[in-house]
């Protein structure tokens, strides 16, 4: 197949290196180039890897303008990105999104409706959606193999400087409006809009007052709760875990998402070509790198005609506003 140009918006997300160089390493994709507004941090990044590699645009206006391009990667800080994907979707270009979507939620239906009337297609980065053990428990979940899902428990903390924390401290919410959204994702996916939503939003460390360290989000559905609990201060490495449990079994992420952590899989019967009991179900180490990689396939394929959306536009609406529901953005 042709290659696909594909470019960058913006390099301060925490995922825009990792996501530049899936770009570079994808033999279906031609790197046209990358635009970061501010000048200093374009200074700084065109000396890094893997930016010391690529073109860099005089504007927005210049790599928007270019018709050759087919699709751009939104990869600004959380407080930009939103603006930029706008710009990026009114341009007439698919976007690969990185998560999550902005903190105006009248602004992010707005850039959904424009995303089905431009005919463009829209991703989110959310890169669990890609994960081997992720994606392996959803699948035994839809399937029935756990029976009825009571109950969906999330940890996902993690350790920031003072100089990070700063910087998400304009962000109602904090840790869990940065974060959150990948465990939403997960959730929503399995058990649909949640009744009711609520959070506990604190700062326990003291270190940046207007950040929001120590979190937990309470989902309530007809028949099940879910849990997500993020703080910003977790000792190194991070005991990651993701937690399903049905009527007829369960299934929990073993200690970290990256590399992927093994799978406790337990069954009250046997089924699926699993034992009756509880089983270690090994998985391929995998990599945040992989992940992102994987997501790009993903997203080159439906834009190339050979697979339909992993996630239809009214999930990526839906995980957005379970997000700013939890965060005060949306009222409950």
């Amino acid at each position: 197949m042709t290659p696909i140009r594909m470019a960058q918006y913006g390099t301060k997300h925490g995922h825009a290196g990792g996501k530049l160089l899936a770009m570079l390493r994808n033999p279906h994709v031609e790197v046209a180039g990358v635009y970061e507004p501010d000048p200093a941090r374009r200074a700084a990044a065109a000396q890094e890897e893997p930016y010391r590699h690529v073109h860099w645009f005089e504007s927005a206006a210049e790599m928007l303008g270019d018709r050759s391009i087919a699709a751009v990667a939104s990869e600004g800080l959380n407080s930009q990105s939103l603006d930029y994907t706008e710009e990026i979707v009114q341009a007439g270009k698919h976007v690969w999104y990185d998560k999550p979507a902005g903190d105006n939620w009248a602004q992010w239906q707005r850039v959904v409706d424009q995303v089905r009337k431009q005919g463009v297609y829209l991703q989110m980065g959310y890169m669990f959606r890609y994960h081997v053990a992720f994606g392996q428990i959803a699948e035994w979940a839809k399937s029935g193999l756990l029976g009825e899902i009571f109950s969906v428990r999330a940890h996902m903390s993690t350790w920031l400087t003072e100089a990070q924390r700063a910087v998400i401290s304009e962000h109602e919410g904090g840790i869990f409006y940065d974060l959150a959204g990948h465990m939403i994702d997960q959730v929503v996916w399995l058990l649909g809009r949640p009744n009711r939503v609520t959070t506990f939003l604190r700062n326990d460390s003291g270190i940046v007052p207007a950040f929001k360290d120590n979190t937990l989000g309470v989902f309530e559905f007809d028949r099940a709760l879910a849990f997500i609990d993020i703080a910003a201060m977790e000792p190194r490495p991070m005991a990651r875990r993701f937690e399903v449990y049905g009527s007829r079994g369960s299934a929990i992420i073993i200690d970290r998402f990256d590399p992927a952590g093994d799978i406790r899989l337990c069954l009250e019967e046997a089924g699926g070509g699993y034992p009756q009991g509880a089983s270690r179900i090994e998985v391929p180490e995998q990599s945040r790198q992989e992940m992102y990689e994987r997501e790009l396939e993903a997203f080159v394929a439906v834009l190339s005609g050979k697979k339909a959306p992993d996630r239809t536009l009214e999930h990526e609406l839906l995980v957005q506003e379970t997000l700013l529901r939890a965060t005060g953005g949306i009222q409950e």
